[in-house]
């Protein structure tokens, strides 16, 4: 079942943000900037020149990702930064404070399974829940959406499985929706089973939160789509969400096919 819904703005301010990309972003959309610029304006409106940090634990720190991060997010736009916690220099001598001094927090692909091990084991999840209060705008892609929410799916390592996040977000996520990757019938199947509703985004789209209120889904091309979906009793009830374009309205076409790396 596919119906219209409205997303209605948060009433007030809350500085909490989180903007969750179906999949997207400069390691996946090259040449196309829109999701990253998104969330690059909103670290604007904290600091000019935002301080901004990338966590590719996903991913175990991969070398090409990180140089990727930094050829994108260079020292001409933000303060640019990452954490690795599987080599010895981490990239900072404390990481909470390092967390908390930022303006926006991106969070790559890969493993989601292994990003939360991770950052459970060395307190990471914490002080990205402390950063998020404090008003650090948190992003990411794939695994980088995945975590913030309640529970979610995966099937980064072939069978699907269903994951408990961090909780930031008191839903559920589907990722890379509607491809082999989001494995949506084993996310209908989820929500039958118990899993609470949530948020599901197409490659291209992206989902931003204020505390736990969503006020927009974007797109980075034209017909990406975002959703909340629900189980119905008989039936999962799909609700499109309205996507804003975020690329110019006359514009026709998609970008080049996206590279799913999570």
């Amino acid at each position: 079942m596919t119906e219209e819904a409205t997303v209605v703005p948060f009433p007030g301010i809350d500085n909490r943000q989180i903007v969750a990309f179906g999949g997207g972003g400069f390691s996946m959309e090259a040449g196309n900037p829109l999701l990253d610029e998104y969330v690059m304006d909103l670290a604007r409106e904290r600091r000019e020149r935002p301080r901004v940090c990338f966590l590719p634990t996903a991913s175990g720190d991969a070398d090409h990702y990180i140089v990727r991060f930094y050829r994108h997010f260079h020292g001409g736009i933000c303060e640019p930064s990452h954490i690795s916690l599987f080599r010895r220099d981490r990239g900072a001598a404390d990481l909470r404070a390092h967390l908390l001094s930022q303006d926006l927090i991106y969070v790559g692909g890969g493993s989601v399974l292994s990003l939360l091990g991770a950052w459970r084991a060395h307190g990471i999840d914490q002080m990205l829940a402390d950063a998020w209060r404090s008003g650090v705008i948190l992003c990411g892609l794939s695994a980088g959406s995945l975590c913030w929410y309640a529970q979610g799916v995966t099937s980064f390592h072939g069978e699907a499985k269903r994951v408990r996040g961090l909780g930031l977000l008191p839903w559920s996520n589907c990722v890379h929706y509607g491809t082999k990757q989001g494995r949506k019938d084993v996310y209908h199947e989820a929500l039958r089973s118990g899993m609470c509703p949530g948020y599901a985004a197409e490659d291209g789209a992206a989902l931003h939160f204020r505390g736990a209120r969503l006020v927009e889904a974007v797109a980075s091309r034209l017909g990406a789509q975002a959703w909340c979906v629900g189980d119905g009793g008989e039936e999962i009830i799909e609700t499109a969400l309205p996507t804003r374009f975020l690329g110019e309205a006359e514009a026709e076409g998609a970008p080049a096919d996206l590279q799913v790396v999570a």
